[in-house]
């Protein structure tokens, strides 16, 4: 271990429930902010337009405003109000809440996704057929409400939730064990262990399925498969030694970079506290959007409480 890596864990190991829940939501809000510049670039397209990108400038192929955010912040938000208007999550409400997310015409949203709620809308089902093909990232990305409301109850009824709340748009196994993994580092992470401690969460997964093995060759440009999306964040998380180097390691990897920044931000941010997140970034971050992820985790904290 690097010094600087064990300045950083040191640093980490003594934030509060609340340093994290802020540092996951507003993690989440940045690399999804930041990675969108970059979502569907290779990069070598990313080196030849910007070098190095590692500024909150917006553009993209959504050609966003500086800041903005796209469906895994928005989809997120979503369920987090879901889970609070209703003490948990109740997979009709998530599906209707959902359905109202995508009636305000986001500017971003996964086929996959639209399916779902298509679905939900047209038959009154909450849970969509399991699906070998369905094997998205789109329930992992918004997942972080769940460990924050669950974070005091057992693994199982978080296990549940998270089911529950994916398979609405995303019912597959292999999917569903992935989210699972990173809701567990989340959880590892909120409870003040170490990044040793996610590390082997992650080789679990991989004991369990090898296809989500990360020790090989670098994953670039990874697509929207959550194997994929799952071995650059792993990749980006342990490898690095803060939030910032490991944000700008994983979007430069371009491919499904909202993604792969959203999660690899609330991952990183959960470990690494509200205070490693550069200021430059939150500063550019849309301020309503930062204002609700603030909001959120701290709500959710309260109602978990309760």
């Amino acid at each position: 271990m690097t010094i600087a890596l064990a300045q950083r864990i040191d640093i980490s190991s003594g934030l509060s429930l609340q340093q994290r829940a802020l540092g996951a939501y507003i993690g989440l809000a940045v690399g999804d902010a930041l990675g969108s510049t970059t979502e569907f670039m290779t990069p070598n397209e990313i080196r030849h337009q910007y070098g190095l990108h590692d500024k909150m400038i917006g553009g993209g192929w959504l050609k966003l405003k500086p800041g903005q955010v796209t469906d895994d912040t928005e989809m997120s938000l979503a369920l987090g109000n879901s889970i609070l208007q209703n003490a948990g999550v109740l997979p009709e409400k998530v599906a209707e809440s959902f359905s109202q997310w995508m009636r305000n015409k986001p500017i971003d949203i996964g086929n996959t996704v639209r399916r779902g709620i298509i679905h939900f809308r047209s038959s009154g089902s909450a849970s969509v057929e399991v699906n070998e093909y369905d094997a998205g990232n789109g329930a992992c990305m918004r997942t972080l409400p769940l460990v924050i409301f669950y974070h005091d109850s057992p693994l199982e009824l978080l296990i549940q939730a998270s089911r529950a709340q994916s398979h609405v748009t995303h019912n597959n196994p292999v999917a569903d064990a992935g989210t699972e993994t990173v809701l567990q580092m989340l959880l590892a992470a909120l409870h003040n262990q170490s990044l040793n401690s996610l590390k082997t969460l992650a080789a679990k997964l991989v004991s369990q399925d090898p296809v989500y093995r990360f020790d090989r060759r670098r994953v670039e440009n990874p697509g929207g498969y959550i194997v994929e999306t799952l071995q650059a964040v792993f990749q980006a998380l342990f490898s690095n030694s803060c939030f910032r180097t490991t944000l700008v390691d994983v979007v430069n990897r371009g491919g499904d970079a909202d993604t792969t920044g959203a999660i690899a931000g609330m991952l990183s941010g959960m470990f690494y506290g509200v205070d490693d997140i550069p200021a430059d970034w939150t500063n550019s971050l849309d301020q309503t959007v930062k204002k609700a992820c603030e909001q959120q985790a701290l709500d959710l904290l309260d109602a978990a409480r309760q």
